[in-house]
């Protein structure tokens, strides 16, 4: 928003958007082979101890803002092998449906973090200091580091291959594995085509709010928290009331749905008189989407599926970064198009693209099912 009003340029505000992507983008696939390497408790941990000391650092007032920018990086960077580590550890502990539900109820979890994180953000900001709001930041990282320590089993790191190890093999086999597998293909295709372009408006929220005729800050926080309060009420109906033989064949309408309402909406901005469209029928249709988006919790199960126990660290770190990647491209995109067009028909284009985009993956995605990535031989297990 700050960008935005500074420069009325689209571009640069998408681009604000993208930085936070970037480290996942640049040390993803790298550093997601921690979670391989090491006990995975030790690797959440470490992780956390290491954000909260680094966002305490951010903290000290008058901290020269491109130093404040780097600490942010490095703070980045410690997500890859966290969320590598905690995606394959509740794999490892969890099976069939008990892994299913708690999937659901973590992705629901984080989405209404985020719900609560963008209305209440600028209430914090605007009560507290910018660096009491930091060491409370950090103050979270502490708390959710000292419950891992004393509630996770130690575990041993997991078995794969023999013999000398390092993170560039364990990259590359990680990567190679998802490049032989039709399967896994498959699933990352549908999870990075529709990811990109259902979230690619996201990078132009500031405009698009302000195409809408709402000049209010606190607008673009209710229209970015659209969709991840419709993805957690379509998450809660998932694992509470969707059998699980039925999950993995709700992938496909679930796409096209998630999509279909961002066609939608932009289409009725673009062509009705401005100002005419109320700000609350695109936010609804947004979470609408949000509800077609909780596919991402089936696919989830599916990717688990396919990829070999000691393989998930790795092939968690390649989807995710790539996950991230395509998130921070589709708002790039997204601004450099608003450039020339409105923000509502950037909304429109997303919608309309990507059920077209997104085709060949689903296709792929179903005539694969059932089907699990294989090991070379002198790569680790196997038998898939």
């Amino acid at each position: 928003m700050l960008v935005y009003q500074r420069t009325s340029s689209p571009l640069l505000s998408a681009l604000t958007f993208a930085i936070g992507h970037l480290p996942w983008l640049l040390g993803g696939p790298f550093l997601s082979t921690i979670a391989d390497r090491f006990p995975r408790h030790r690797v959440l941990i470490g992780t956390d101890i290491t954000r909260a000391v680094v966002l305490a650092g951010m903290a000290i007032p008058g901290t020269p803002l491109p130093v404040l920018l780097g600490l942010l990086f490095l703070v980045s960077l410690c997500a890859p092998p966290f969320e590598s580590a905690r995606s394959a550890l509740m794999a490892d502990v969890l099976d069939g449906d008990r892994y299913a539900v708690a999937t659901s109820l973590t992705n629901i979890t984080l989405q209404l973090a985020q719900v609560v994180g963008f209305l209440a953000a600028g209430a914090l900001v605007t009560v507290l200091s910018p660096s009491a709001a930091l060491l409370i930041d950090s103050a979270t990282f502490v708390v959710s580091a000292v419950w891992l320590w004393a509630g996770l089993k130690r575990r041993p790191a997991p078995s794969g291959d023999d013999g000398p190890r390092s993170v560039w093999r364990d990259t590359g086999a990680g990567l190679r594995l998802i490049r032989r597998s039709p399967r896994l293909l498959a699933i990352m295709g549908v999870l990075w085509v529709a990811t990109m372009f259902t979230y690619a408006s996201e990078g132009v929220a500031a405009p698009l709010v302000e195409e809408l005729g709402s000049t209010d800050a606190a607008a673009i926080g209710i229209l970015l928290a659209a969709n991840p309060l419709g993805v957690a009420i379509g998450g809660l109906v998932i694992a509470r009331l969707v059998a699980p033989e039925r999950r993995e064949r709700l992938v496909i309408p679930l796409v096209v749905l998630s999509l279909t309402p961002i066609l939608v909406a932009g289409l009725v901005a673009v062509f009705a008189a401005p100002g005419t469209i109320p700000f609350a029928v695109v936010v609804a249709l947004l979470v609408v989407s949000g509800l077609g988006s909780s596919w991402l919790i089936p696919l989830n199960v599916s990717f688990v599926r396919a990829v070999p126990a000691a393989y998930r660290g790795r092939a968690f770190g390649v989807a995710v970064s790539g996950l991230y990647g395509v998130q921070a491209l589709g708002a790039l995109g997204a601004g450099l198009v608003a450039e020339g067009v409105s923000a509502s028909g950037v909304l429109a284009l997303s919608g309309g693209l990507g059920l077209i985009a997104v085709t060949p993956a689903l296709v792929a995605y179903r005539r694969t099912r059932g089907s699990m990535a294989a090991v070379a031989d002198g790569e680790g297990p196997s038998e898939a």
